[in-house]
């Protein structure tokens, strides 16, 4: 190796070594984010009953459950095997099972997945009913339900079977939305 070329790795190591250092001269670090509070914990509970009012401080639905998961990103709970009450303005409220539950962080919404089992009792404005189906989407400040999946309505002296379904707590009203089946019971002669 001549000593031109020796020179030039030298030159050539220098550059670079005076190059990592102005770098490291002159470089500032990223600041750490701002400490803005302390984070939001995910929790569960076992064994619990949740009650949550509506703005006008009324029950809006109650949920009883072995399990429950909050999350922290978003807020929403997820719920284990819930025994659920959606009040009604008027009348009973529906109550009911289903196999898991999503409620979304401020109660307007709740996923009923799986297979959902509600009923009402009668009472002066509406009959008993009982409503056998799954997936349903539930909007408790709304007062008001829906499925897409097949839906069984029973009531005294009916059986009435359909898929995709729509209730109005408000007005009492169910309504099957396709590939509707009736029975009727006969109606006896007095």
């Amino acid at each position: 190796m001549g000593e031109r070329n020796f020179r030039t790795i030298v030159a050539l190591a220098l550059a670079a070594a005076l190059t990592w250092a102005l770098f490291w001269f002159f470089y500032k670090p990223d600041s750490p984010p701002a400490f803005v509070g302390p984070p939001r914990s995910n929790y569960t509970l076992d064994s619990f009953t949740l009650n949550a009012l509506d703005e006008r401080g009324k029950l809006s639905f109650t949920v009883t459950a072995p399990a429950l998961a909050r999350r922290n990103d978003d807020g929403s709970l997820w719920v284990d095997a819930p025994d659920f009450l959606i009040a009604a303005q008027q009348g009973q409220p529906w109550k009911g099972q289903s196999q898991a539950a999503f409620i979304n962080k401020d109660g307007s919404y709740l996923l009923l997945a799986g297979p959902v089992e509600m009923h009402r009792e009668a009472d002066a404005n509406a009959g008993a009913a009982r409503v056998e189906t799954r997936d349903v989407d539930a909007y408790p400040k709304e007062n008001r339900l829906q499925t897409a999946a097949a839906a069984t309505i029973t009531q005294p002296g009916s059986i009435l079977r359909g898929t995709g379904m729509k209730a109005d707590l408000n007005t009492h009203q169910l309504e099957l939305l396709a590939d509707v089946h009736a029975s009727f019971a006969p109606k006896r002669k007095p």
